[in-house]
């Protein structure tokens, strides 16, 4: 079982990720890896040095060619495998933004992402199920309903 806990902050040299919820014109944006069938949210690791809006900065370009967005720090998170056969998993850190992308460009050559999709809601087939959904009810909570 994977656990997902929010938190208002988190001290930066605990986050590894940045995950970027975006909408275009209406609609959800996920991208497709190349060596995969399922969807997800932009966003991937930070790297060295890298703060975690310039992280997220960079993975929402390389993931969907965003050129004009706004990006607005959500909230920290955490992940956790509770699954005792498994052994429990160190918690991993990350932090959730919301973009509203107004302008998408060519996607950079040479990245991960095979394609972007847009969607209404919510896609079926996702790479990791058990925190996607999470996730988005976070941001529908926090952006829409706050």
């Amino acid at each position: 079982m994977i656990k997902v806990r929010f938190y208002d902050s988190a001290e930066d040299q605990l986050l590894d990720f940045a995950v970027i919820a975006s909408r275009y014109r209406g609609q959800w944006i996920f991208c497709k890896h190349r060596d995969r069938d399922t969807f997800e949210f932009p966003g991937g690791h930070r790297e060295k040095d890298e703060d975690i809006v310039t992280a997220a900065r960079r993975e929402l370009y390389e993931e969907t060619g965003a050129k004009e967005y706004t990006l607005k720090q959500v909230c920290a998170y955490s992940v956790q495998n509770l699954d005792e056969k498994q052994g429990n998993s160190k918690e991993s850190f990350g932090m959730l933004f919301y973009s509203d992308v107004k302008e998408l460009g060519e996607m950079p050559p040479g990245y991960e992402i095979e394609m972007i999709r847009l969607f209404d809601e919510m896609p079926d087939s996702l790479t990791y199920p058990e925190i996607q959904p999470e996730l988005m009810d976070e941001i529908i909570r926090s952006v829409f309903n706050g």
